[in-house]
């Protein structure tokens, strides 16, 4: 053996744990679709017919003030060819799959009621959204809100968990696309304790042991920076145990809790933008989604009021997408018509440079760009996420790239079955 040989296996041993660890805390890509949004309906407002009104709200309210592609394009400043390729396929969309991810909203959205009033709304809704996923009317991903653990409100949320994930159970709704929002944490103790209830939970109701997951919204500034001087969201994704699947910001408790003024509490404000920035660091090969927050400037009112909300909502949505937050909040279903349209635009802008560059990287030739296996995961990933959301047809990549969407998984780095 030489002396090459010995330090290898020198290095090896003495490595051994780091490289277990880098394994176990960062896995990489999950391998399946991150929504483009959340939508956030108060639980008791949500009945079976909740989607088909967002999508017959949102229709209505673009055939009124968006009629064509050339009304969009005048509407929301876009290329009148952009907003031709995409105008089609919102309203395709809107029609089909207007709510990618719903979110049963028990804590702001509800408020504070007497606890029979909750406890007969949560029941009611676990048994809706358990009957529409039996009936496949359900978005493919939805879930519920509860209210905080801090202790003024550690007991109803707690109290509407349990009664929620048991009637769901007995219903047969909880599915992979199912997921528990937690708000407002503010110490990685409370990623412990959710940890804990969900395992005492899930033995309760007989739900298969360590299936259920959850989303931590980031909307206290003790999540991103603790007493410590720590990123205290990097040791939350660790304390969650494989259950964390997103970190969320909330735009205006977070900017409220640092002293920003109303008028001024905005997904772009600098403080939101370094509260993302932390969160998308500790995320970053993880397998946990990041989503940005809200605008809660909504398309209500006359035409110059609703175009102003939408070209304000576009604007934010590029603006997250651009940054690499592929997903946001919407809170009304006219912001349904300038979410999808954003998110659109932003993709077919940009399919075409992408195929090329992923068709020479894949099978060689010359696209102006010496890209390297990082960048053509970021390409691939860019245009997958493109034809999961509906912005691009697998027809289109296969015949600009070359590649289908298999390799395409394969590219950006996704497990592949």
């Amino acid at each position: 053996m030489s002396h090459l040989d010995d330090l290898v296996t020198q290095l090896d041993g003495s490595l051994a744990d780091a490289d277990a660890a880098l394994a176990a805390g960062y896995p990489g890509d999950r391998g399946v679709r991150q929504p483009v949004h959340t939508v956030y309906v108060p639980g008791d407002r949500y009945d079976a017919n909740t989607v088909a009104e967002w999508s017959e709200d949102a229709r209505s309210v673009l055939a009124l003030h968006g009629r064509s592609a050339i009304e969009v394009a005048e509407a929301l400043d876009l290329r009148p060819s952009l907003a031709a390729e995409v105008y089609d396929r919102v309203t395709a969309k809107l029609e089909a799959e207007p709510i990618e991810d719903l979110r049963i909203d028990f804590e702001d959205g509800y408020g504070v009621r007497p606890d029979a009033d909750e406890d007969a709304a949560v029941l009611a809704a676990a048994r809706v959204l358990a009957a529409t996923v039996r009936d496949g009317s359900a978005p493919p991903f939805h879930g519920v809100r509860i209210k905080s653990f801090e202790a003024p409100t550690r007991h109803r949320g707690l109290r509407t968990l349990d009664l929620f994930l048991g009637e769901l159970a007995r219903e047969g709704g909880i599915t992979d696309g199912f997921v528990i929002t937690l708000p407002k944490v503010t110490s990685v103790e409370q990623v412990t304790a959710m940890v804990t209830a969900l395992e005492t939970l899930e033995a309760a109701h007989d739900i298969p042991a360590g299936s259920l997951s959850f989303e931590i919204q980031v909307e206290t500034p003790q999540a991103i920076l603790g007493p410590d001087g720590t990123a205290l969201v990097a040791r939350m994704i660790t304390a969650g145990g494989g259950r964390v699947t997103g970190l969320h910001y909330g735009t205006y408790d977070y900017s409220a809790s640092l002293g920003v003024a109303a008028a001024y509490q905005s997904m772009e404000h600098p403080v939101a933008d370094h509260a993302k920035d932390v969160m998308q660091v500790a995320a970053a090969g993880t397998g946990v989604f990041v989503s940005d927050g809200s605008t809660n400037v909504l398309p209500v009112g006359d035409r110059e009021a609703v175009r102003a909300a939408w070209q304000l909502h576009l604007r934010l949505v590029r603006r997250s997408l651009a940054r690499g937050i592929y997903q946001g909040w919407d809170l009304h279903p006219a912001q349904l018509p300038s979410r999808y349209v954003a998110t659109y635009s932003f993709f077919r802008e940009g399919l075409e440079t992408a195929a090329a560059r992923l068709r020479a990287y894949v099978h060689g030739g010359q696209s102006s760009y010496l890209d390297e296996p990082a960048t053509a995961a970021a390409l691939a990933a860019f245009v997958l996420r493109g034809v999961e959301c509906g912005a691009v047809t697998v027809e289109e990549v296969d015949k600009l790239a070359g590649v289908d969407q298999r390799k395409l998984a394969e590219l950006a780095r996704r497990p592949v079955a």
